[in-house]
């Protein structure tokens, strides 16, 4: 490995672990961010068991736990991600060193990949902790579940998440009062029009045209295949295309437009620590 290769590691790194750090100081709230998420998931997923008593009539309750407690998951993790990455210039401005980080001599890809990176240990670790003790509590099993399509469904469908976050940290760069405002209105958008915790058959005509803009829309119903129906990666192969075009866009497409973002706020002094 060349001198200049391992320097880029190192700076990635560097970006990852001060993410990290952010979090340990932070951790109190990470312990309350993931206890109302558990409750969340719980008071879903209660629903779903007490489906027959509410309605009176035979209802395959395991199945239906099991398809809300994968929209609670796959939406933890991936909302996560999304938010991470999302919010990378809301936070240096929160933690005054916005000027610092987009000034210094570091390419801005090592910046990014490093918060990515960062984005999805951190929500992989708390997907999965809703995950275990969710099914401890109610008992859910994954007998025909086909793990390798919800793993790779996952993986590719990460890319185009993460590119469409990148897109979203523009906004607190570009509007430094209602920026950070306006990424929790995207994220607010993904979970109506994604199907995490209903078809998206069900929503109005004018939503569903407006689903197939959200990645998370492939990888919800990709990994319920997988799950659910112990579809083969094979049968997901059409949402598994589509994923990697998202990405293969919206990643480089989400670098381009950040660049020329961060130039303009340079000429317009959108660079300082509050609105």
């Amino acid at each position: 490995m060349s001198l200049a290769r391992a320097r880029e590691i190192n700076t990635a790194y560097a970006f990852f672990e001060r993410n990290w750090n952010l979090t340990r100081r932070y951790l109190g709230w990470e312990v309350v961010w993931i206890f109302y998420s558990l409750v969340n998931a719980l008071t879903i997923l209660y629903i779903a068991a007490a489906t027959e008593q509410i309605t009176g009539q035979q209802v395959d309750t395991h199945y239906f736990v099991l398809y809300l407690l994968i929209g609670t998951t796959m939406w933890s993790y991936l909302s996560a991600v999304f938010d991470v990455v999302a919010e990378t210039i809301a936070w240096e401005r929160w933690e005054g060193t916005i000027e610092y980080t987009l000034m210094a001599p570091v390419r801005r890809s090592l910046h990014l990949i490093g918060t990515c990176l960062y984005a999805v240990t951190y929500s992989v670790l708390r997907a999965l902790v809703i995950f275990v003790v969710v099914a401890l509590i109610f008992g859910v099993r994954l007998d025909n579940a086909n793990l390798a399509t919800a793993f790779i469904v996952v993986a590719v469908g990460s890319l185009s998440v993460i590119g469409l976050a990148i897109v979203a940290a523009v906004l607190p760069l570009l509007f430094t009062e209602r920026g950070a405002q306006m990424t929790f209105v995207i994220h607010s958008g993904l979970l109506l029009i994604s199907g995490v915790y209903a078809p998206v058959d069900v929503l109005p005509g004018w939503l569903q045209a407006l689903a197939p803009l959200s990645p998370m829309t492939y990888v919800l119903r990709s990994v319920r295949a997988g799950l659910l129906d112990g579809a083969p990666p094979s049968a997901v192969v059409g949402d598994l295309a589509i994923l990697l075009v998202m990405g293969a866009i919206l990643v480089p497409g989400g670098l381009l437009i950040f660049r020329g973002a961060e130039r303009y706020a340079r000429r317009t002094g959108r660079l300082k620590r509050s609105g």
